[in-house]
């Protein structure tokens, strides 16, 4: 489950060898939740309106890199948002 990014107590991960469609993980307290890549829809589980929030930004600033990562499994670290 490699780490791709960790801000204001948000960790954002992916893992390998995954289902479609594109999405991460994010943890968050006791909060964890599915996002796709592509519609930043949750997919599975729940966060608060603010960390939802705060994950659409990152994800909007960084789609295609993630995009990237999905299907090139070249997993590294995004910038947080800061």
């Amino acid at each position: 489950m490699p780490e791709i990014s960790r801000f204001l107590g948000i960790i954002i991960f992916m893992y390998f060898d995954e289902h479609n469609p594109p999405h991460f993980h994010i943890k968050y307290n006791e909060y964890k939740a599915v996002m796709e890549i592509n519609s930043l829809n949750i997919l599975a589980g729940h966060l608060p309106v603010k960390v939802r929030g705060l994950v659409e930004e990152w994800a909007e600033l960084h789609q295609a890199e993630l995009l990237d990562m999905w299907n090139t499994k070249d997993f590294h670290k995004i910038k947080p948002l800061v």
